[in-house]
């Protein structure tokens, strides 16, 4: 494994996107604990990728342009929602948070990251380029690649999410810094669902 994947590996992992946001939402509203399992759903989400990479699915999703569109717009209606889920979510006192089921922060972390085609075009595109050509085991490099890759996004993610949830009490506090936080939320998700419905 090359320093040049790694560095290149840890950029992309660093630059904020959906599951970064979604892990730091889950700081932010309901501590440590949800913080920790979004960032384990975000690294979860990306395992069906890292599949349909290694195995060749990727070419065929490449490839038909179809199968393509309908996992984007499924990925911008889901963004959608979770936008929607942000306004309405009902103001609660530093004292009383609305608690969050494990498998309810799981599911929709793990939704965010499948319904990304960019991801799977990415492992795609990424992986191959540190797999050197007569490889006779580059199945098992790209799967070591991949799951370095899942590594890199749990400790980035996990980062994040301790920062938000550090910041947590001064939020909770200001009902209009929650009020504030709630539309910030709901802006970046609609923007992200934008910018993915026009790619």
């Amino acid at each position: 494994m090359s320093v040049e994947f790694l560095l290149t590996a840890l950029v992309i992992v660093a630059t904020p996107g959906t599951g970064a946001l979604m892990t730091m939402s889950a700081g932010l509203a309901h501590g440590t604990r949800a913080s920790v399992i979004a960032a384990v759903g975000c690294t979860l989400g990306i395992v069906p990728h890292a599949v349909a990479a290694i195995t060749g699915l990727a070419a065929l999703l490449h490839a038909s342009a179809v199968a393509f569109q309908v996992i984007k717009y499924a990925g911008v209606a889901y963004l959608l929602y979770l936008a929607w889920s942000a306004l309405r979510e009902k103001d609660q006192p530093p004292e009383a948070p609305a608690p969050r089921s494990a498998a309810r922060v799981i599911v929709s972390t793990v939704l965010v990251n499948v319904l990304n085609p960019k991801l799977t075009i990415f492992f795609f595109a990424f992986l191959p380029q540190f797999v050197h050509a007569g490889d006779p085991h580059s199945l098992l490099t790209m799967a070591e690649l991949s799951a370095v890759f899942m590594a890199l996004t749990l400790v980035v993610f996990l980062a994040y999410g301790a920062g938000a949830a550090a910041m947590r009490d001064r939020v909770l506090s200001r009902p209009r810094v929650r009020a504030w936080m709630r539309w910030i939320f709901a802006g970046t998700f609609v923007a992200l669902a934008a910018r993915l419905a026009a790619e």
